[in-house]
């Protein structure tokens, strides 16, 4: 499951990067694009606003197959307070704007992606092609959420890959 997990976000990190490079985060004193995984991070970063988050929120398997297949839920979570020019009065073009990127990112052909296997980053070493592929479904929008002087909101979609052999 980590591997796709692992893998489906670098395809959004990948795919953000080039539709907006604006859009970044500074995170350790490293600027990258703008979406981190929640589980991945410290407790502070979590509400880190203007990014993407994403959080694994269930998972499935159906062993039935060569191959079993796993179905993984993402929340996507995002907010925005808007540009400070405007006192922020700007807020829901800003979300508006985070919606769009983030339909053009999840949304765009293919979706799928070859699936690897990233554990020896941390060290320095490449990202290393597995056999199988990983598949997700469209993007479902949640409602928008205002909280204080942000607004929000929770998009899902369902990631999908086959469990190959000796994969945790």
């Amino acid at each position: 499951m980590q591997n796709a997990k692992d893998t489906f976000y670098e395809v959004l990190r990948g795919r953000l990067a080039a539709i907006n490079p604006e859009r970044t985060i500074v995170l350790r004193g490293v600027e990258r694009p703008g979406v981190l995984v929640e589980e991945n991070e410290l407790i502070t970063t979590v509400a880190l606003p203007e990014c993407f988050r994403l959080r694994w929120t269930q998972a499935a398997a159906d062993p039935n197959g060569a191959l079993a297949t796993i179905a993984l839920e993402c929340e996507i979570d995002y907010e925005t307070a808007g540009n400070a020019f405007n006192s922020g009065m700007d807020r829901g073009r800003s979300l508006a704007a985070m919606d769009a990127e983030l339909q053009s990112t999840v949304n765009a052909t293919p979706q799928s992606a070859p699936k690897s296997n990233y554990t020896g980053l941390a060290n320095g070493a490449a990202a290393v092609p597995m056999s199988t592929s990983i598949w997700w479904g469209p993007l479902v929008f949640g409602k928008t959420k205002i909280t204080d002087d942000r607004i929000g909101r929770t998009a899902t979609v369902v990631v999908n890959s086959f469990q190959e052999a000796g994969e945790l």
